[in-house]
């Protein structure tokens, strides 16, 4: 399978701790209902799943914002519940409610019968990521994902999103032994999944652990971590073309155990806005022998609802958290992506996106360029 050689490899160095020329930027859940032109192609597609099963809908509003917006990566269109999905759990999306499941994989015989997915199931997404490869013309890479093994359990167990994760507790805490089944069989699917993804072209790969917050400290490590973990190490580490795929993990509410996630065998870590991006460096860093890791973060998405002066006031606030830019060519040093702690609000304004690329880029320029001077 052959791509277009990559014109903008910022977010891709940065992901591998080489130094760049400014902080690169991407947006989770950067083609969404924020953008008018995304609500008109879901309207043609008549649903979300019409929208993420349809190769030429998810090409199109994955490439939607970055014709608005200079942005330095593109993230597939798709949903961190399509897995599940795949295993027969019937997927779909309740207006004003979000995902919910036919099925659940809540009681013992449920969970017997769950099984990695045949990839052919999935062979949409795959097109997708191949479709979308090429209409970047390698304008920027491309972002593969999956929800991690327990956050898809708890969407699994629950049947869709929970207020208190009543079921899934009480099913880990009851039965650990049927929670660990589900989520050995969940990381096996998740790292075929992203596997998959690799070799369709996607040039990076991100694990959502949208909920391992809400685990109680003593269980995080038991159920979150060592399954994301089992992910990680199935994972290939060269792409379609050959190139090293970076790894990213996200867990939201996480910043309590960022020292045990410096562990994990990825690249980046991305931070909601509670954490200390300057802890966080020294934390995940490198020493004692161990690669440190890149991190991405970490604006609160609500920042995009003020003014332009305040957005790039905040901009700052996070670049100065981070602190010095690492500028040594030729060796792996602290970087930085810059992202929101979680995605964009679907009530954001297209227009203070705009102010927040351009502050982002304009100022982390300018940090570069004022520590070689000085």
């Amino acid at each position: 399978m052959s791509f277009l050689p990559l014109q903008n490899d910022t977010f891709l160095r940065a992901c591998l701790g080489q130094a760049t020329d400014y902080t690169p930027l991407w947006m989770m859940r950067q083609a969404g209902r924020y953008l008018p032109e995304y609500r008109a192609t879901r309207a043609k597609a008549g649903s979300f799943m019409g929208l993420a099963t349809n190769v030429d809908f998810a090409t199109e509003v994955t490439l939607q914002p970055l014709e608005r917006y200079p942005l330095d990566a593109a993230i597939l269109f798709s949903d961190i519940l399509t897995v599940p999905d795949a295993m027969g759990l019937g997927l779909h999306f309740v207006e004003g409610e979000g995902p919910r499941f036919e099925r659940t994989a809540g009681d013992e015989a449920a969970i017997a019968a769950l099984a990695v997915p045949d990839m052919a199931r999935l062979g949409y997404v795959f097109d997708a990521v191949t479709s979308i490869r090429r209409a970047l013309g390698g304008r920027v890479p491309l972002i593969g994902f999956s929800g991690s093994p327990w956050t898809l359990g708890c969407y699994m167990v629950e049947g869709g999103g929970s207020a208190d994760y009543r079921k899934v507790k009480s099913l880990m805490y009851a039965r650990p032994d049927l929670m660990h089944r589900l989520l050995t069989v969940n990381a096996d699917a998740v790292a075929t999944y992203l596997n998959a993804q690799i070799d369709a072209g996607a040039q990076a790969v991100m694990v959502f652990d949208s909920w391992g917050g809400v685990l109680a400290h003593s269980h995080f490590q038991d159920f979150s971590l060592a399954y994301t973990a089992r992910v990680l190490a199935q994972l290939k580490r060269q792409g379609a073309d050959g190139q090293v795929v970076p790894r990213i993990v996200f867990t939201k509410g996480a910043g309590l155990w960022l020292q045990e996630m410096a562990e994990l065998d990825c690249d980046v870590l991305g931070v909601d806005w509670t954490v200390s991006l300057r802890q966080a460096r020294e934390w995940v860093g490198a020493r004692n022998g161990r690669a440190g890791k890149a991190l991405q973060g970490n604006l609160d998405p609500c920042v995009l609802f003020a003014p332009p002066a305040v957005i790039e006031s905040e901009v700052q606030r996070v670049l100065d958290d981070f602190g010095a830019p690492h500028m040594q060519q030729g060796c792996a040093g602290p970087t930085h992506i810059f992202n929101l702690g979680h995605g964009i609000s679907q009530f954001t304004p297209p227009e203070n996106v705009a102010h927040f690329v351009d502050a982002v880029h304009r100022l982390s320029r300018q940090m570069r360029n004022a520590t070689a001077v000085g």
